[in-house]
């Protein structure tokens, strides 16, 4: 079958973009491993417009209910993973997925969003999930009267700090350069509450431990010495990894990974793919602005195959 239009992902880009795909009546494909992006860990999101508190699970599942209202038109497979889009001689786009299935569609849209950055440092990934977390929202709990350190003084860094507040006896923060860059409110927030140390200038060198955390060496960068902080766990919160990867091959990316677009309609390098999203070098990566950018380059797919054809020969009749 050849699909009018093929959605890769399931958060808030990709699911916007579906229900209005569907709307213009584009026969669709929403390809993605799990609905909710990565939203779907949060406990408590309170800037969904229209949403002043809901979950990230809760979330999730109106994403999935949203795209499922249009079955005759929108299709979804899930759990599946895209790997690769490769045009092919005729003006199209083909899709393969992990295991090898492939879909063939007229114009692509990539919304596959962005995962958890790693420190990259010996011991990490030997003690995930055995102190080393990526999810204050989920693991903060487990942590109730232990030493943790949050790595990254970002947004996601502050507000792992605050989710730690009711949990940790003490809360490193760790930033590697000399400044705090995440939101000056939250900022106040963590720097009034005693239980927190901001330490600057650290560079992560290792996860100390054998079965469970019990500490971290790092680079002090301004004394240019090692030290260690004695730990039983580790927030990672330093950013996210675009999800680009299925265009690798095709659309510019920039030095990131992240798809370089054209902000008003989303286009990218390549005519006939789309993205929007956290894996566009879109600066804000919000929810909200993910998905209205997804609209704006969902109209633009709708424009650009009216173009090619008056009527799809891939919509039903």
């Amino acid at each position: 079958m050849l699909y009018d239009f093929i959605i890769i992902g399931g958060g808030p880009a990709a699911v916007a973009s579906g229900v209005y795909a569907a709307r213009k009546r584009l026969k669709t494909l929403l390809i993605t491993e799990s609905f909710g992006g990565q939203s779907i860990v949060s406990d408590d999101i309170q800037n969904w417009i229209g949403e002043p508190h809901i979950s990230g699970f809760d979330l999730a599942k109106k994403f999935e209910e949203h795209v499922r209202a249009y079955p005759d038109i929108l299709e979804v497979k899930t759990p599946e993973k895209a790997v690769a889009v490769r045009k092919t001689g005729d003006g199209n786009f083909e899709v393969q997925t992990e295991d090898g299935t492939i879909y063939q569609g007229r114009a692509v849209m990539l919304a596959s969003g962005a995962r958890r950055r790693k420190l990259g440092v010996p011991g990490e990934a030997e003690l995930d999930g055995k102190g080393v977390a990526y999810c204050s929202t989920c693991d903060a709990p487990i942590f109730s009267g232990k030493r943790v350190a949050v790595v990254g003084g970002g947004n996601a860094g502050l507000e792992a700090v605050v989710d730690l507040f009711p949990y940790a006896s003490k809360i490193f923060l760790l930033e590697y350069g000399d400044v705090l860059k995440g939101d000056p409110v939250t900022q106040d927030e963590v720097r009034k509450n005693p239980k927190v140390e901001i330490i600057f200038n650290v560079e992560s060198k290792a996860v100390l431990g054998d079965k469970l955390v019990t500490g971290l060496r790092y680079l002090d960068r301004k004394e240019n010495i090692e030290k260690t902080l004695e730990l039983d766990g580790v927030f990672v919160e330093i950013g996210s990894v675009p999800n680009s990867e299925p265009v690798k091959e095709l659309a510019e990316l920039d030095k990131y990974g992240q798809v370089v677009i054209d902000s008003k309609h989303g286009t990218t390098s390549v005519p006939g793919i789309f993205a929007a999203g956290d894996v566009t070098d879109d600066p804000y990566k919000q929810n909200n602005i993910s998905a209205g950018d997804a609209v704006k380059a969902t109209l633009a797919a709708y424009a650009y195959l009216l173009k090619r054809s008056k009527e799809s020969p891939a919509a039903e009749k």
